[in-house]
């Protein structure tokens, strides 16, 4: 009785650990067209490769574009829309927001 009651104890933290990490915009997220980046708090690793600190509440993230990435200088926004997908918006663009979803970080 009592490893069973273990065991479900146990299960059901890492059920909560899984969940709460899950309500969060912190993660692995690739885009549509085959970009990559990770957010991890305000530590965030962009699509090109750059890591650096960025603005960052539990379901938005925002930084602005490192030089030597396409669209230098302009802010992106993220919001985190549900579990599995994240709008992104850069500067003051108009029009229907960048889809990413979750996903594995990529490996080589």
């Amino acid at each position: 009785m009592r490893r069973i009651l273990t065991g479900g104890l146990a299960l059901g933290l890492v059920l909560v650990a899984a969940g709460a990490r899950a309500d969060a915009i912190d993660g692995d997220w690739c885009s549509t067209d085959g970009r990559f980046m990770t957010i991890r708090g305000p530590a965030i690793t962009t699509p090109g490769g750059a890591q650096i600190a960025g603005d960052y509440d539990r379901h938005h993230a925002a930084y602005v574009v490192p030089p030597t990435e396409p669209g230098a200088g302009q802010k992106v926004a993220m919001t985190l829309v549900n579990e599995q997908t994240v709008h992104a918006k850069r500067g003051a663009a108009e029009g229907a927001p960048e889809v990413w979803k979750r996903c594995a970080r990529p490996t080589s």
